[in-house]
């Protein structure tokens, strides 16, 4: 009788993981993208976090308790902001915040008009229309400076606005034609813009939506307010947000058009300036810590409130969160039922 060995049972194999598609390109997106960071932390994060320390403090010359001179800078705290809101500088920063919110609201309104129209006219296909785009391009390719310069030789007392109103207007002294004339001058440079980044968006929306709608019977009001705007509102709010934040802190064309220590034109930007060319670095920086803020807070409540896509649909949630949300948004997205809400709100 032979003794047969005991069979032992081999270990089972781990079934394979399978490997996503995806797998690894954050390690490399970040190893990309670190030279890009680097930089930004050097031209914009060190830049704010100095100004923050130096609006915590004053420099220049005073005098102390005992009534020797002093130089240097000296620890504050948060007095430079209170300053801010007293007395005539109070009435001053007010004033400046009140003239920038009202070229930012009536300038990118104006230029959203200006802009959606001139998209409008550029995407249609006429002779000519190379020519159209090219000059409808040339004021938002000329610098700022240079087209303030331009504005305000039109606008002299001698210059060709008054000529044509056939009036003697001083477009440069206190009172509402200097506003007038800051609002005309940067609508004028930059509606352009907006056209441009609204008729890339028109040119992405597929014909065969406009032939559909016009099979169906929609008429050109309800093509343009069914179809054309809604396709085309992602590329027009990143256009809207980028003038917002670019108006809040207009500078150069009031300051080159009307000129500075005007009441009627003086905005954020102006007044950190003259605070800063008088030596007064710490409530310069107060003051620029305070513009800062008030651009961060705006674009915040704009991409919260209308939904600016500033990222490109970049930020897709997972399979396990949020799915419905995305199915709807991608629906509402598709050309498909854009012809289908068309078709039944243009045959009535």
């Amino acid at each position: 009788m032979t003794a047969t060995a005991p069979v032992t049972e081999r270990p089972a194999k781990k079934p394979k993981r399978e490997q996503r598609f995806d797998e690894g390109t954050g390690r490399l997106a970040a190893t990309l993208l670190s030279p890009t960071l680097l930089v930004l932390a050097v031209v914009v994060l060190f830049p704010i976090i100095s100004a923050l320390r130096e609006s915590l403090f004053t420099s220049g010359t005073r005098l102390d308790e005992n009534g020797f001179i002093v130089k240097g800078s000296t620890f504050v705290g948060l007095d430079n902001y209170l300053d801010i809101f007293r007395g005539e500088t109070g009435d001053r920063f007010w004033n400046a915040f009140y003239n920038t919110t009202f070229f930012t609201v009536v300038c990118v309104v104006l230029e959203t008009v200006l802009g959606v129209a001139m998209a409008l006219i550029m995407h249609k296909a006429f002779k000519g229309r190379g020519l159209v785009r090219a000059s409808i391009l040339v004021p938002w390719a000329i610098p700022t400076v240079i087209s303030a310069l331009l504005w305000k030789w039109i606008f002299q007392a001698d210059g060709i606005a008054n000529t044509l109103l056939g009036s003697q207007i001083l477009w440069s002294t206190e009172g509402w034609q200097s506003k007038l004339s800051v609002v005309i001058a940067d609508t004028w440079k930059t509606a352009p813009f907006i056209g441009l980044l609204v008729l890339a968006g028109l040119q992405t929306i597929p014909a065969e939506v406009y032939e559909a709608a016009k099979v169906d019977g929609a008429n050109a009001w309800k093509t343009f307010t069914r179809i054309t705007l809604p396709l085309v509102k992602p590329a027009l709010l990143v256009a809207v947000l980028f003038r917002i934040l670019d108006t809040l802190r207009i500078f150069d064309l009031p300051f080159v058009l009307v000129g500075q220590h005007k009441n009627s034109v003086e905005t954020l930007s102006m007044l950190a300036y003259d605070e800063a060319s008088n030596v007064r670095f710490g409530p310069a920086a107060a003051y620029a810590t305070v513009l800062f803020v008030y651009v961060a807070v705006v674009a915040y409540l704009f991409v919260k409130i209308l939904g600016a896509d500033v990222i490109g649909e970049a930020r897709v949630k997972k399979p396990g969160g949020g799915g419905g949300r995305r199915k709807k948004r991608e629906v509402q997205q598709a050309p498909g039922v854009a012809i289908g809400v068309t078709a039944s709100g243009g045959g009535n």
